[in-house]
């Protein structure tokens, strides 16, 4: 059977079911094919109204009416046309009037899923043995071949698309590859993708990372589609069906977030009650002493099952591989849902609380101090009596309404409220010995944010060209007030730490600092189809308006502002084949200055917003079972920097990030997945101060990145598999006169899962190591556009066990 390649989607209107599905649905195996009973069960009549024109774009308006998975291989369906149909019809009934006199017909292939097949001569099919992939999900992305990936993922202004037509980077990972990797957190999940790198120990007050090289902070990962309502800190990825990933600048797509992050973007996508019952209870330990558990329960109710609930909910605690270390985290998060035949609303609250214990902070390293040995660094520098707590309490409701056939408004609201308390103390290695002197300072911070977003999409043809045509308008508000005091120094040492006492009397109050945040923006763009959608084009613009107030001690700051700007964007894809598609992309955007870090002495100094541009061009390759993505990229944006004598931090020229990305993902081998990829990065500054480091590596960037994850079913066990996961980074420079570095790395993690069946209970037993060979490195240099450098140190050996029972 040759391979079966997605259709261009067309608005999915909800019916009584999912949202369309238009995706790679079949591939080899062992199996005999299932004929399912469903046209018979969807007899139900309803009113359609389908244009004549080709077959399949006919196809494709037809079961996004019905709320159906359709799977079509478009040569089947290249140059013929349909007449297209209106009145009532029953699933059935519509699609052989569509495809009557074309030689083709419909096959159901599982519960709401079909293919379509040539009519065989003489009335019989006959049909090669075959397996569905991903034939029913609980979101409107389905499953490519191998299970870790999605076909699609959220695009914010474009709606959400096939990888294959889409004109950027980007990576979908499933649940599915958050529950075998055993992910607790964001930064666990993207050690699968060579494009991301942490850059704060997994052992930290916070997560941060990296896309492209440039930084990414959690109030820049989006939360279906809304910035700023995702904790601050750390995010649990219990509360995740899908997380997306694009790469560049997504201003366009997303508009301006918070933090002003440029290398890329993280979407989450929240999970959704599906047509099957969900019962779920997960027991799971992790090293040193960490006991936990999760619950994850979905319904369905009502009339069709319009109605929908989805409890998550983690409790986790105890010592982590880290001395007088501790981690407690809880999380419950509560979705609500509702498909109607034009109207679909869904509301998602959540809350989260962490408390850890001696949270180690990264490494700052001393002007006149060489890199220390993180090889021997075997205990936690981080003082005992250290802290972090969070509290988030978030919530968000989304909207789509179907005005007509071809017409869609959309929009969503969110907040968040969040108290952080902190007593931590810096670590700045002094001399050779790994002297450093603790200062201790205790830290609160309380967020609000409020944010919107609305628009309209509309689908329409002039003559052969297809238009998708997108208005929409966003709003982002945050406020925050930071507060604390310092205590008396103490000494203490990287290799052999020096208890202190506990803080107790403070030396000095900090001043008190309050800022408001306000980001709005208009945004439009239109997508062009031409030669039966083979050629996408996709221009856009974007006005951003950029708002930030600050108060220090109740006294306005001098460094307010009040910017705005036009950025232009466009893509353009081409689909060369049914399997290869080639494309290009230029994307500019306003991002929001950055903050001087605590580390400098015109801490929490704001600076004005910055242009940063982007320009890509790249090939995708859908073998079937398996995919391989190729991009090459430029980001140009300006350079900021501590100066090592003065300590003060600002602007110091520009940087350009020139790369090369290649990834792949599937099932090339019936029972052998693959994960991962590699990225090579020339990173260069340019019009620094007196052109001091000119021509110099931009620091924090390592050349190449490498992530390769393999899984293989064994063949005489079944239900058992084995993992494993290799993670590479070459070596990367401390500061811009490239005078300091640290040595290249690579992790090695292996693991196994064991699937099986008791009492109609579906059992299944994970174990992974994580860094096995357990080496200490340096894995990270911070970020050379970040506020917040530092060196991070490796996680040691991690023992993760969890079991899993569906009821």
């Amino acid at each position: 059977m040759s391979a079966v390649a997605p259709l261009r989607l067309r608005p999915a209107f909800a019916g009584r079911r999912p949202l369309l599905n238009l995706s790679l649905m079949l591939s080899l195996s062992a199996s005999p094919f299932f004929i399912s009973s469903s046209l018979a069960e969807e007899a139900t009549r309803r009113s359609y109204q389908v244009p004549a024109g080709s077959l399949s774009a006919a196809l494709t308006r037809f079961a996004g009416l019905a709320g159906v998975n359709l799977s079509v291989d478009p040569a089947l369906v290249s140059g013929r046309n349909s007449a297209g149909l209106s009145g009532e019809f029953a699933v059935e009934e519509g699609f052989a009037r569509l495809l009557s006199g074309s030689g083709l017909q419909l096959q159901a292939v599982g519960e709401q899923a079909y293919i379509l097949m040539p009519a065989p001569e003489g009335g019989s099919l006959q049909l090669a043995p075959t397996s569905i992939v991903g034939a029913t999900v609980s979101t409107d992305s389905p499953v490519y071949a191998g299970g870790q990936v999605a076909r699609r993922g959220s695009q914010g202004l474009l709606g959400s698309r096939d990888f294959m037509e889409t004109p950027f980077s980007m990576t979908t990972y499933t649940s599915t590859a958050v529950k075998n990797q055993q992910a607790r957190t964001l930064g666990d999940l993207i050690a699968s993708d060579p494009s991301v790198r942490a850059t704060n120990p997994a052992g930290g007050r916070f997560e941060q990372f990296t896309i492209r090289g440039f930084s990414l902070f959690n109030s820049d990962v989006a939360y279906n589609g809304l910035y700023g309502i995702l904790p601050t800190y750390t995010i649990d990825m219990e509360m995740a069906e899908r997380v997306d990933i694009v790469k560049g600048p997504s201003q366009l797509i997303n508009g301006i977030s918070p933090r002003g992050s440029v290398g890329g973007g993280i979407n989450v996508v929240p999970k959704r009650a599906t047509d099957k019952p969900i019962t779920s209870f997960t027991g799971s330990y992790a090293s040193n002493n960490q006991l936990g558990g999760a619950v994850d329960v979905g319904r369905r109710f009502g009339e069709e099952d319009k109605f929908g609930i989805r409890f998550n909910g983690v409790k986790q605690a105890g010592d982590t591989e880290w001395d007088h270390q501790s981690v407690d985290r809880e999380m419950a998060v509560l979705g609500l849902d509702f498909r109607g035949e034009r109207l679909r609303l869904s509301t998602d609250i959540g809350r989260t609380e962490r408390n850890t214990d001696a949270p180690q902070e990264r490494v700052q390293v001393a002007a006149d101090a060489p890199v220390p040995h993180a090889s021997d660094v075997d205990r936690n520098y981080a003082q005992p009596w250290s802290k972090a707590r969070t509290k988030d309490t978030f919530g968000a409701v989304n909207a789509e309404f179907d005005v007509n056939d071809s017409v869609m408004l959309y929009g969503g609201v969110g907040a968040r409220k969040s108290t952080h308390e902190f007593l931590r103390h810096a670590v700045s290695v002094l001399n050779e010995a790994g002297d450093f002197r603790v200062q201790p300072r205790d830290f609160t911070r309380d967020e609000n944010v409020r944010t919107a977003s609305a628009g309209v999409r509309n689908w329409f043809h002039t003559g052969p060209v297809s238009h998708e045509v997108n208005l929409s308008a966003s709003y982002f508000y945050m406020d925050f007030e930071n507060g604390g005091a310092r205590y008396a120094n103490g000494s203490s040492n990287l290799y052999d730490p020096v208890q202190t006492p506990t803080p107790s009397n403070p030396t000095r109050q900090d001043d008190k600092v309050y800022t408001e945040n306000r980001f709005s923006g208009l945004a439009l763009s239109d997508t062009l189809g031409l030669f039966e959608d083979r050629l996408l084009l996709t221009l856009g613009a974007r006005w951003q308006r950029v708002k930030v107030d600050d108060w220090t001690n109740n006294a306005k700051g001098e460094t307010a502002y009040d910017e705005e700007k036009v950025s232009p964007s466009g893509g353009i894809l081409f689909k060369a084949t049914d399997k290869l598609s080639l494309y290009a992309n230029y994307m500019e955007g306003l991002s929001q200055g950055k903050i001087a870090p605590s580390t400098s002495v015109n801490e929490d100094e704001i600076f004005p917003p910055f242009i940063s541009r982007q320009v890509e061009v790249g090939a995708k390759y859908d073998a079937g079972p398996f995919a391989v993505t190729a991009a090459l990229f430029r980001i140009k944006q300006p350079a900021y920097a501590t100066d090592a004598t003065t300590r003060v931090f600002g602007p110091n020229g520009k940087r350009e990030n020139t790369g090369v990305e290649l990834s792949v993902f599937g099932e090339p081998l019936k029972g052998t997945r693959l994960l991962g990829g590699v990225m090579y990065i020339d990173s260069e500054l340019t019009q620094t101060t007196n052109g001091a480091f000119d021509g110099n590596r931009a620091p924090a960037t390592p050349k190449y990145n490498v992530n390769l994850g393999a899984e293989w079913d064994v063949p005489t066990v079944q239900g058992l598999t084995l993992t494993s996961r290799g993670i590479y980074s070459s070596s990367q420079y401390l500061d811009q006169s490239n005078t300091k570095q640290i040595d290249s790395w690579e992790r090695f993690d292996v693991g196994a899962r064991y699937a099986f069946k008791v009492d109609e209970k579906h059992i299944t037993l994970r174990a992974n190591i994580e860094n096995v060979a357990d080496k200490r490195y340096w894995s990270s240099a911070g970020a050379s556009d970040d506020s917040e450098a530092g060196l991070t140190l490796s996680t040691p050996r991690t023992y993760l066990l969890s079991a899993t029972v569906d009821f």
